[in-house]
């Protein structure tokens, strides 16, 4: 099961029951909208369930089920953020995180090695903080954190104990001068939601990620521009054999793993 609020944007289930059923697996994933205030009880309730195995997590829910499960791995653990729960044999729960190392899979595939370079994160939340943890771990020369409030500086202070070789502070929204720039917000799902900052001090070398998985403003905005900018949509495909993996699913993630391109093709059909 996939829980989001709202859902409807979510491409998973479309994705991965075509790929369950392309490998024989017997399981299907289904999409539950829950609010906010219901996220903990539908959990507790949802995985006391036996042929249920857990849980994929989406938007705003994954710092809510990190503070549920009893262990998790250390991207998890530094984002504070999970976007997988299962339940393992003793009945305790294990949340594990895929967004940034997706997202680091996904910016290698586009040609754009993070090292030594300088990224500006727009939105702090769990999407944010899990492409953060990971992309301090890539030899990234400055990481710029920019949020509502305070939580830009908030996962700025928590991160700077894991950052080894990455310069991490809290920024403002202007996007002039990085080398890379990511909209982790949810700006984009509405037609009538403001772009996340301004694509005219956008420098004109720089390379945009907008994880939102369909087309949005902000990337049509960049490509007016010439500016090279990508959908989540490869973030995505670069996760599905680590979900597999996580659930169990060994055969069909090594199968997965080795050839990418049946996951892209699903996705753009859908």
């Amino acid at each position: 099961m996939v829980i989001g609020d709202p859902i409807a944007q979510v491409q998973a289930p479309l994705v991965f029951n075509d790929l369950l059923r392309r490998h024989g697996v017997d399981a299907v994933l289904v999409p539950a909208h829950v609010r906010p205030g219901q996220v903990a009880a539908f959990a507790r309730h949802v995985l006391a369930a036996e042929n249920i195995d857990g849980l994929w997590v989406t938007i705003p829910h994954k710092p809510a089920l990190a503070m549920l499960v009893d262990h998790c791995d250390r991207n998890a653990a530094v984002a504070s953020s999970v976007n997988a729960v299962r339940r393992e044999q003793d009945g305790k729960l294990l949340g594990a995180l895929f967004d940034g190392e997706g997202f680091v899979k996904a910016l290698r595939h586009f040609g754009f090695d993070p090292a030594r370079r300088s990224a500006l994160l727009v939105g702090a939340g769990g999407a944010g903080a899990a492409i953060a943890a990971s992309l301090i771990a890539t030899g990234l020369r400055h990481l710029a954190l920019h949020d509502l409030r305070d939580r830009g500086a908030e996962l700025a202070s928590r991160l700077a104990a894991h950052a080894t070789s990455t310069r991490v502070t809290p920024a403002g929204a202007d996007p002039a001068g990085f080398d890379l720039v990511v909209n982790a917000t949810p700006l984009g799902l509405k037609p009538d939601d403001p772009l996340p900052f301004d694509v005219e001090r956008l420098d004109a070398g720089a390379t945009v990620v907008d994880i939102l998985m369909k087309p949005t403003p902000l990337l049509h905005a960049c490509r007016a521009r010439g500016i090279d900018a990508h959908p989540g949509f490869e973030m995505l495909v670069q996760q599905v054999p680590d979900y597999l993996e996580f659930f169990g699913l060994h055969d069909a993630a090594r199968a997965v793993r080795a050839d990418l391109s049946e996951v892209r093709e699903l996705l753009h059909a859908h």
